[in-house]
């Protein structure tokens, strides 16, 4: 959605996405079930009551439009469906992505597409200093295996930004992030804004909590009672969630505003009362005709 006018959404030119999943709640049927699993524990909310729908989202971190999507069974990684989505990056980009993303495979082929990345990896991750840049980052090689990474071979250079966050705000107190980046020039990233910079991945966490809590409804599950219909429905509402965001982007635009500074929850009420015909009015219309 965003075009160069839209504040908050590109640094230094290009446009950020960011990369995440979650589970959505569905109908408790026996074919819903069987096709897409429950839960093995109850500490997830809703203690493991419904049968649960994965799904990894792409989103424009600056609009919150979710961009592209993939979605399987419970049983299926995060990682494998946004290997499905990786084909959506291209040239002009800044993914973001968590640690749990990270694998070497996943970051060449991410990084074929031609986008540039900028991913969390876990601090105990052996990343050797090669060569100290003046911004405090680093210049390492990741390996495909501990073999290669023994013998030094098939390498790739990537650049390390690390910092410690301990405000009492953060959602990982006093844990060191880690930063892999393929920008590697500190003059055309500097290190202190990238740090900054990764925390707009929170965005898609707020995106995902727009379209599960307030669009959808707290503790609303998809009613949906056979899995072919929960596709349908679920991709129903990624496409009303984008509809929202697009009205609220233009809006932005007129108002000269970030889109950040717009209410998801009141776009979507003045978007449900300007609906001329409701569906319940559809419905009943139906009923009285037949």
């Amino acid at each position: 959605l965003a075009t160069e006018a839209t504040r908050g959404a590109f640094y230094r030119g290009l446009r950020l996405i960011s990369l995440d999943g979650t589970c959505l709640d569905v109908a408790d049927t026996p074919a819903n079930e069987q096709e897409f699993g429950r839960p093995g524990s109850s500490r997830r909310e809703g203690g493991g009551a419904f049968p649960q729908l994965r799904l990894v989202a792409l989103s424009e971190t600056g609009t919150h439009a979710i961009c592209a999507a993939a979605m399987g069974p419970l049983r299926s990684s995060e990682n494998a469906l946004a290997d499905e989505l990786l084909p959506g990056l291209g040239p002009g980009m800044l993914c973001l992505a968590d640690r749990g993303f990270h694998s070497f495979q996943r970051w060449q082929d991410a990084r074929r597409t031609g986008a540039q990345l900028l991913w969390r990896v876990r601090p105990n991750m052996v990343l050797p200093r090669e060569e100290q840049l003046a911004d405090g980052s680093y210049l390492t090689r990741i390996y495909p295996n501990q073999p290669d990474q023994r013998a030094q071979r098939n390498g790739q250079h990537v650049r390390v930004v690390e910092y410690d966050i301990d405000d009492g705000i953060d959602r990982d107190p006093g844990q060191r992030y880690r930063l892999l980046c393929t920008i590697l020039d500190p003059d055309t990233a500097p290190a202190g804004e990238l740090g900054v910079l990764y925390h707009e991945r929170w965005e898609l966490e707020n995106t995902l909590d727009e379209l599960k809590v307030h669009q959808r409804g707290p503790r609303v599950v998809l009613r949906s009672k056979a899995p072919d219909g929960v596709y349908q429905e679920a991709y129903g509402y990624l496409c009303t969630h984008y509809a929202i965001r697009r009205l609220m982007h233009d809006a932005a635009l007129q108002g000269d505003l970030d889109p950040d500074r717009l209410s998801f929850t009141r776009s979507l009420r003045a978007a449900r009362r300007s609906t001329p015909v409701s569906y319940t009015h559809l419905r009943a219309h139906e009923t009285g005709r037949n």
